[in-house]
């Protein structure tokens, strides 16, 4: 018999997409036994943070908010669930902020674990070792919650190790959905209203690498591209290596995947990657961008930098710079290099201060930005298809906004509803450094 309940629980999440896929997925476990979801203030029986540990920051941030939950109510029951939670358990067992500690792939006994905490009173660690291989944990989630947009992980764990990344420890080795079960949540995604699906992962790139059968991504995007109620497919953060000439050529023949690809690099310095553990040079990054560029009119771009890893010199950022210069990405994202315990490039010589770290990243952010306002400008006076998601508030103004398949954001100054619909907009200028204003198609 299933245990049902009355008491409230909030949820907060850190961290990437993945992350965000998890408590949804929990979240939907709770309301399922009774738990009345409330929001992350002062008056919850239950604070679940998912914690992220990708950088020294998002640590802290996940130690914060855990603090903060216990504050928010010193008689709640506070449970660290995710990333942090899994490589430093042992740290939070002493952390008489937290009750329950749940490392990942043990997330979908969140009820279970809550149960038993509630009958014995005990703080417990739930942490299995990922560092040898490991079933797919199965959550699931049927409607995409807040989000218009439906995210959908369909693989964990990365084997690659880079030398900066606390990751594989944190999440194990790779672990790929079965097609049929990815498919049947996109099924039931697209039945509860959700038109667009994000597939997401740690390492979406080898989906399909540990599964029996000879499954690859290309063949899960094909099966989801079969279903009719979705209309977009877009893909999560890839490796250069999976872009290929026969890649790039059967995905641009789906329409319904979107023309935006994000393609990691985190240096354009051939000497930073090889410290860096990646397993591209440059100029191999470059040929995959043209690969895509040769299949796609004007595809959008983006990608992950980090600068001042141990060793890069003012020589190297500067290679670094121009190479991204070269490319003309849509969007960069850009991070100081963070140290990791536990990692290799924690213990390397010639380690940058946060200073140099911080300057390199500003001009990168500059060239972000000239290069982004670029790309939004080629669509002034054009017409696009926009998926409205939610209504914001721009520069003291209330708008509708969404997303093109390029991921381009758009907002149109209308009254009417228009959450969850596909309009036609004709885009007319720019209305911050990050959005087009638009009307409306008559």
């Amino acid at each position: 018999m299933v245990k049902m309940t009355n008491k409230k629980a909030a949820l907060h999440n850190l961290g990437c997409k993945v992350n965000s896929y998890e408590i949804e997925a929990a979240a939907q476990l709770l309301k399922s036994r009774g738990y009345e979801l409330v929001p992350f203030e002062p008056g919850a029986d239950i604070y679940i943070i998912n914690t992220c540990s990708v950088t020294n920051i998002a640590d802290r941030k996940s130690r914060q908010m855990l603090h903060k939950a216990k504050a928010m109510n010193p008689d709640s029951l506070v449970i660290a669930m995710g990333c942090y939670a899994q490589v430093s358990g042992d740290d939070l067992e002493k952390d008489d902020a937290v009750d329950i500690i749940i490392g990942n792939n043990r997330k979908k006994e969140l009820v279970e674990i809550i149960d038993e905490y509630e009958s014995k009173k005990l703080k417990r660690k739930y942490i299995d070792d990922l560092t040898h291989e490991s079933d797919y944990e199965y959550l699931s989630i049927s409607e995409p919650g807040e989000h218009i947009r439906g995210f959908m992980k369909v693989q964990d764990g990365c084997n690659q190790f880079c030398s900066y990344c606390i990751i594989p420890y944190a999440r194990g080795r790779i672990r790929s959905r079965s097609i049929e079960e990815s498919v049947n949540e996109a099924k039931r995604l697209a039945s509860s209203g959700c038109s667009e699906v994000v597939l997401s992962g740690i390492h979406l790139s080898s989906y399909g690498k540990d599964l029996d059968e000879d499954i690859t991504l290309l063949d899960l995007i094909k099966k989801i591209h079969d279903i009719d109620e979705i209309r977009r497919i877009r893909l999560g953060s890839l490796e250069p290596g999976i872009i290929t000439r026969e890649f790039a050529a059967s995905v641009s023949k789906l329409p319904k995947v979107c023309p935006h690809f994000h393609l990691s690099l985190q240096s354009g310095c051939d000497k930073t990657l090889k410290a860096m553990n990646r397993k591209y040079t440059s100029e191999e990054y470059g040929e995959k961008c043209g690969i895509l560029r040769e299949f796609y009119d004007d595809p959008s771009i983006t990608t992950d930098v980090i600068t001042g890893f141990p060793g890069e010199t003012e020589e190297d950022f500067e290679k670094s710079y121009e190479f991204v210069k070269s490319i003309d990405f849509f969007e960069t994202h850009i991070f100081p290099y963070s140290v990791r315990k536990g990692t290799k490039a924690a213990s390397m010589k010639d380690q940058n201060t946060e200073a140099v770290k911080k300057r390199r990243a500003s001009r990168l952010i500059e060239l972000n930005k000239i290069r982004h306002l670029e790309h939004l400008n080629k669509l002034i006076k054009k017409e696009a298809e926009v998926l409205i998601e939610e209504q914001q508030e721009i520069e003291g103004k209330i708008y509708w906004v969404g997303h093109t398949p390029k991921y381009e954001k758009i907002a149109v100054d209308v009254s009417d509803n228009l959450k969850n619909k596909y309009i036609t907009v004709i885009a007319d200028k720019i209305l911050t450094d990050s959005c087009i204003l638009g009307h409306i198609k008559q």
